[in-house]
């Protein structure tokens, strides 16, 4: 007995070690510099307003518009124009995605006996959320929108950076100050 138990320790000890070596890197995946760009935006996107815009706390579903003409982000519902954010308003952009349990999930783990597991069940949520400083109103917030997948939220993302002026930081764009501007905020 002594023997066995030495032995699945041994083996339980060689498969940490295993698994503490260090990881292969593929030369040939590329890196963050080099990622390819995600296709375009469609000019109108299905989304879910999730909040962030003074005067409209509820959450409401409708279209985001990139509307070029008048260089600005619109949010439409019921074909009527709701809100919308200037392009020079945006600072920053990004993805986000966070996991959450569906209602139906969450009334099924009451069942008993067979109901516990389902309490497990999560769902990833995308969501394309954008921080804004309007220069004109002096307004400024974060504002959140929920978006069907990965792809439309990135190629929102992508669209939304170039129309408004961002570049890249990592994951997330952000508008860079202008040199006169940035002298005025230093002491």
């Amino acid at each position: 007995m002594k023997f066995i138990g030495i032995l699945l320790l041994t083996l339980v000890t060689a498969a940490a070690v295993c698994a503490q070596r260090p990881r292969a890197i593929d030369k040939n995946t590329p890196t963050d510099a080099t990622k390819a760009a995600p296709a375009p935006a469609p000019q109108n996107i299905k989304a879910k307003y999730e909040g962030g815009i003074f005067g409209y706390p509820k959450t409401m579903e409708g279209t985001l518009s990139f509307d070029d003409t008048n260089q600005r982000l619109l949010f439409r519902r019921d074909n009527k124009d709701l809100f919308f954010i200037p392009y020079n308003a945006v600072t920053s952009t990004f993805a986000d995605t966070q996991k959450r349990r569906p209602k139906s999930a969450t009334v099924a783990q009451n069942v008993p006996y067979f109901g516990w597991p389902l309490g497990f069940i999560k769902t990833k949520v995308r969501y394309l959320t954008l921080q804004y400083s309007d220069p004109d109103t002096r307004v400024a917030g974060v504002a959140s929108f929920r978006l069907d997948n990965k792809d439309v939220v990135d190629s929102a993302v992508y669209t939304l950076a170039n129309k408004a002026g961002l570049v890249p930081r990592g994951d997330i764009y952000v508008k860079k100050k202008d040199d006169a501007e940035a002298k005025k905020t230093t002491p």
